[in-house]
């Protein structure tokens, strides 16, 4: 069980930085819930996706999982700093769901890769993706409120550099996928 608990936190270090910056942004603490609850979602379910398809399609995502999540990371980011750098004063932001669920689907792609690996562990599937999830969702809960902290303290350029974290969380995926790092 440690092992899942490991693998969960790892997998949840994404997700995590993305609720930072999208707390930076001074989002409303239900739509920080939304995030949390849609970040714990996707990451306990997208191990499915590895373990249903197995050594089938694992070439196949392992091969476009970093390009997927650095370029949803990096259209996000682009949104956020083109939003920070808007003259208007900053207020309570709303997140749309479609925005909600890209930043989730980007975060979590890594993990059905993982997928292919829960039946290495001694744990139960349901247990292993149940943590996964819940895992997750706290650490995203915990990256919000830091965010919405950093957020309040900062304004327009955290929000910006909300945005920045994003992009390079999408390039550092990259790279590490591509051996760059």
């Amino acid at each position: 069980m440690i092992a899942v608990l490991l693998l969960a936190i790892g997998l949840a270090m994404d997700a995590f930085a993305a609720a930072v910056a999208r707390g930076a942004a001074r989002i409303g603490w239900r739509d920080g819930l939304l995030l949390a609850l849609a970040f714990g979602l996707f990451q306990g379910a997208m191990p499915l996706i590895g373990v249903g398809f197995g050594d089938l399609f694992a070439g196949v995502i392992d091969r476009i999982d970093h390009w997927l999540a650095f370029t949803l990371l990096g259209y996000i980011g682009v949104q956020m700093i083109r939003e920070g750098l808007d003259a208007a004063e900053p207020t309570l932001a709303r997140l749309s769901l479609r925005a909600i669920v890209v930043t989730a689907v980007a975060t979590s792609v890594d993990a059905a890769v993982a997928g292919l690996t829960l039946d290495l562990f001694d744990v139960p599937l349901p247990t292993s993706l149940l943590t996964i999830g819940l895992v997750t969702f706290a650490l995203s809960l915990v990256g919000v409120a830091i965010g919405a902290r950093i957020g309040t303290r900062f304004g327009k350029r955290a929000e910006i550099g909300g945005g920045a974290i994003l992009i390079l969380l999408g390039t550092r995926i990259l790279f590490d996928h591509l051996g760059l790092l």
